[in-house]
């Protein structure tokens, strides 16, 4: 019988192995970690946390994801500017 994985779940029921840190770097340990599954999903969870929650985002989510971030539409995320300056999306802008 095959694992139900689903958004939200105990990152740990994933197992252990496959997980990567390809966003790693001088930030003190604090990282993303990925996964690909093996229906080519992909989990998502906080290197600090290895037993909290996982993200599952289909294929094609995550390709368009990385694809806006390479063309600098997620820089607005590296901005200080105070919370109530967030950039809000709006449902019709989101492609989700």
């Amino acid at each position: 019988m095959r694992k139900r994985v689903y958004n939200g779940m105990p990152a740990r029921q994933l197992g252990s192995e496959g997980w990567y840190k390809p966003w790693s770097g001088g930030n003190g340990g604090s990282c993303v970690e990925a996964m690909r599954l093996a229906d080519g999903r992909v989990a998502l969870r906080q290197s600090t946390d290895p037993d909290g929650p996982a993200l599952i985002y289909a294929h094609h989510a995550m390709a368009r994801f990385i694809q806006g971030v390479k063309a600098g539409e997620a820089d607005f995320l590296l901005v200080q500017e105070p919370a109530r300056s967030a950039h809000p999306v709006s449902p019709a802008q989101s492609p989700c």
